[in-house]
């Protein structure tokens, strides 16, 4: 929203690359450090996916976190721990980008993520943001700059989502679905297998009501090998490994030619 002779609001380039149908690439941190948040931040990943749900990381370090990441390239998201109205508030007032609900299984689950990132009359977040305004790219036009560029993710994990997967993906501002490859694999009895032709039918029936409704989607991908095959095949948001995996891999990658020593 803007008026007569007024600058254009900042744009979120998530959400413009995700319009334009470009990949994205969040690291996931799950460690409570600044150190590692920041080099993380320097690297090239278009997002830093905070996790906020499956990690010791409070509120208090995420707000660490998108403090010491301020210009850094990587936009800070969080994925919350429930999809409640009162998580987001807490989430989006300490600045955050975006936004990523966990098991938001219903369209009613998918409008109350939208409503929770949005103010009046269009949703339901309160104007307590002095926080986000003191690290937001446009603080003089916060309300109007969040409303329009906040990243709003609705997380599909479970087999009954499956049910209303089309109203899902065709609620309004939503930006994009992420298939939660792992859970929906035990949501549909199969503890996490990724091979089952079953799940395959579940995630290109969440991909094709995805695409219908003009909704960006995405999943894991722990390697480039792998992410370049879901670029080919139409995924673009993308959680890849996290800090203490990408830790792991690296000391792995140098300690295996020198086992034998």
């Amino acid at each position: 929203m803007t008026t007569p002779g007024a600058e254009p609001l900042w744009e979120n380039p998530l959400r413009r690359r995700l319009r334009e149908r470009q990949p994205v690439f969040g690291i996931t941190l799950t460690t409570p450090s600044l150190d590692v948040a920041a080099r993380a931040a320097s690297l090239g990943f278009d997002f830093l996916w905070i996790e906020l749900e499956h990690s010791p990381i409070t509120l208090e370090t995420a707000r660490h976190i998108v403090l010491a990441t301020r210009g850094l390239g990587a936009m800070p998201v969080a994925r919350l721990p429930v999809n409640e109205l009162w998580t987001a508030k807490r989430a989006l007032d300490i600045g955050m980008a975006g936004v990523i609900f966990p098991f938001t299984s219903s369209a009613a689950l998918a409008q109350q993520a939208v409503e929770a990132c949005q103010y009046p009359p269009h949703g339901r977040r309160g104007s307590g943001a002095g926080l986000a305004t003191a690290c937001w790219p446009d603080p003089l036009r916060y309300y109007d700059s969040a409303d329009a560029n906040l990243l709003i993710v609705a997380i599909i994990e479970e087999a009954r989502a499956l049910e209303e997967i089309d109203a899902i993906a065709a609620t309004p501002r939503l930006d994009a679905l992420f298939i939660g490859t792992s859970d929906l694999s035990f949501s549909l009895g199969f503890r996490g297998r990724q091979d089952p032709p079953e799940l395959q039918a579940a995630i290109d029936r969440i991909k094709a009501a995805a695409e219908r409704n003009g909704k960006a989607v995405g999943r894991p991908a722990l390697d480039a090998d792998q992410a370049k095959a879901f670029i080919a095949d139409g995924f673009t948001l993308f959680q890849t490994a996290t800090d203490l995996g990408f830790f792991e891999r690296g000391a792995r990658e140098f300690l295996e030619p020198l086992r034998n020593r």
